[in-house]
């Protein structure tokens, strides 16, 4: 399916290549301030154009077509669109008998009888995050005050992600990174236990998001080597404030006030211009491959602003079910 949430919920829609991409906010509620312009910071932060990012380049302005009115959510359900102006279909046309390593190709095909739109990954393109990132601006203005802040602090598996960067493509190859989330000023109840805990919620959307390969609270793979008279997070005061936060800000799924953080692994571009082997399924053969176009050298560049919107879609979907 391709719509989450329960009281604030999103539906994505659109192709890599298509017309548009885009997303609905239904559940918003009424008398939010927004504009165009609310959306610039967020979205500039997913563009393209830095170094190790793809060489395609597309305007992402933002057009709300219902919802709004005189600067204002009305309460009816937000559509928000971004046209498609830049693209090269015919780079991918090989992958209908060569599908390419790493991507959804095979997988598309075989699911969908070959009827799926391939050009740039079609509705598995990490294009589709552009609603994402919008939904996460309204969400963001829900949940104030609360304040989330995703940085990429591994690149190629250091801490130095300019090195990294420069060394991937004097390579011409590509590398992955690690993104820490934190978010500030939370308050204690939100999730239930269980199926809609924070982390139940957070882990569901994460992994939604093209290139995660997992995720980790608090202290996280760490806490099985730790024992339990220092893994427990003493409490410091009456509001909950706790000497250390291996728990990550959550307690029986439920956030205890403390600061929500969590890291994301994201994987390399599958997307090389590094010669690989796989199978020609028309001719039934292994045969050399290069990927040909326009891709990131470390799509984690891009990603810290996708976590931070998802991970407010999920706390304004909490803090409305709280209410």
């Amino acid at each position: 399916m391709n719509s989450f949430g329960r009281l604030f919920r999103i539906s994505i829609f659109g192709e890599s290549h298509g017309v548009m991409v885009g997303v609905v906010i239904d559940g918003c509620p009424p008398g939010i301030p927004l504009t165009t312009t609310d959306f610039e910071a967020d979205l500039s932060r997913r563009k393209s154009g830095a170094k190790g990012t793809t060489p395609r380049q597309e305007a992402d302005l933002p057009k709300i077509v219902s919802g709004v009115f005189n600067d204002h959510t009305t309460g009816a359900p937000i559509t928000i669109l971004f046209e498609n102006t830049n693209t090269r279909s015919g780079d991918y046309s090989q992958f209908r008998e060569v599908p390419r390593p790493g991507h959804a190709d095979f997988v598309a095909s075989q699911k969908y009888k070959g009827f799926e739109d391939y050009r740039g990954g079609g509705h598995f393109s990490a294009r589709i995050t552009l609603g994402l990132v919008a939904a996460g601006v309204v969400a963001k203005k829900i949940i104030n005050p609360i304040s989330i802040k995703a940085t990429l602090v591994e690149a190629g598996g250091i801490s130095d992600v300019e090195k990294a960067i420069d060394q991937a493509i004097a390579d011409n190859d590509t590398i992955g990174g690690v993104i820490e989330c934190v978010a500030t000023n939370m308050p204690i109840g939100l999730g239930e236990p269980y199926f809609d805990s924070v982390e139940s919620m957070l882990a569901h959307i994460i992994f939604a998001v093209p290139a995660t390969k997992g995720i980790e609270f608090g202290s996280g793979f760490e806490a099985a080597k730790m024992r339990g008279s220092v893994h427990n997070d003493w409490f410091v005061d009456t509001n909950g404030k706790t000497r250390t936060n291996h728990a990550g800000g959550i307690n029986g799924g439920i956030s205890n006030g403390n600061d929500l953080i969590f890291r994301v692994p994201i994987k390399p571009t599958s997307s090389t211009a590094k010669t690989q082997q796989t199978m020609n399924f028309k001719t039934g053969e292994i045969s050399d491959f290069v990927v040909k176009g326009r891709h990131d050298t470390c799509v984690a560049l891009r990603a810290p602003v996708i976590i931070e919107a998802v991970t407010a879609i999920v706390l304004a979907d909490l803090k409305l079910l709280n209410k």
